[in-house]
């Protein structure tokens, strides 16, 4: 499956301000692996994806808000690899469909609006019983890909990456983070930046996610996680809240290292480690920036600024 994926290339940044605090700067381009499932999304994919196949389960069905990475990655993925794919929507379909949603059902997604209460029960078995007496039987990924098998994807994600001290990373579900302090060492420090107001509630959903890990199947032999903290200081009002700040930052950062960042989750971590660095909060030391990829996200943060 991986083989029509790039491998990400690193790219250091050459910044004024990373230098005056000793630090060498590197960016982990998971943007580049793929024009449609990249990022974090194809990690977080790969293992829900080869447990349907095996399954035998032909169709795969998700959940997202309007402008969800996930659904757009999952529905790429599903026309890739010979899925049926569902996206069970929150809120009701707006007309004509942004191009997040226009783009699902080009590659065949069927999409199920659902009203936010509904949305809210997810995750339990009433909902997807329901779900499965309604299509059949699919295989369901929860938001975001957020359960055992993204993060046993998302430990794959710094495979070819060492020698770096600190390992810093945008924050929704922490599925990812888990993932990257899983395979992580006991001298490296991970650093998750949540991107919603009150991210301090991820904590739990951590330690959650890593615990679960550590007793299941998909564990390999460990008896440590990396250390890790979240800084939380850096959502700018809530998820897909921007202001004219964090927007002519990424533009100033694209023009200036020529990459692309996107102002739901990159953006504010990358806007988060300049400004830390400037207020002396690292060692010196080489730190690592994660792109989770998540570009698409930016069309439709145009069009709220435009609407």
């Amino acid at each position: 499956m991986s083989s029509i994926f790039l491998s990400p290339p690193i790219q250091q940044i050459n910044s004024q301000i990373a230098d005056n605090a000793g630090v060498e700067l590197y960016v982990l381009r998971l943007d580049m692996m793929h024009p449609q499932v990249n990022g974090n999304k194809w990690f977080k994919l790969k293992y829900n994806l080869l447990e349907a196949k095996a399954k035998n389960l032909s169709t795969l069905l998700t959940f997202g808000g309007a402008y969800s990475n996930h659904i757009f990655a999952t529905a790429a993925a599903g026309n890739l690899f010979g899925f049926r794919t569902i996206g069970v929507i929150r809120g009701e379909e707006t007309l004509p469909l942004n191009p997040t949603l226009s783009f699902a059902v080009e590659k065949g997604m069927h999409l199920v609006y659902v009203n936010r209460q509904t949305y809210r029960q997810r995750d339990t078995n009433q909902l997807q019983e329901e779900l499965k007496q309604r299509f059949g039987e699919v295989f369901i990924i929860p938001e975001g890909g957020c359960n055992l098998n993204g993060v046993h994807g998302c430990r794959e994600i710094l495979k070819t990456t060492t020698g770096f001290d600190t390992i810093c990373l945008a924050c929704g579900t922490a599925t990812t983070l888990a993932g990257i302090v899983l395979s992580s060492n006991l001298e490296q420090r991970v650093i998750g930046f949540p991107v919603l107001k009150g991210g301090d509630f991820l904590t739990r959903e951590i330690h959650s996610l890593l615990q679960n890990y550590l007793v299941s199947d998909l564990s390999i032999p460990v008896d440590f996680t990396a250390s890790w903290e979240l800084v939380c200081d850096y959502h700018f009002g809530g998820y897909a809240k921007v202001n004219e700040e964090l927007i002519r930052f990424c533009q100033s950062f694209n023009k200036e290292h020529g990459i692309l960042l996107d102002y739901v989750y990159t953006g504010k971590m990358f806007y988060g480690v300049i400004d830390l660095l400037q207020q002396g909060y690292f060692q010196p030391g080489r730190i690592l920036l994660i792109h989770t990829g998540g570009l698409q996200g930016n069309m439709g943060i145009k069009i709220i600024r435009n609407s």
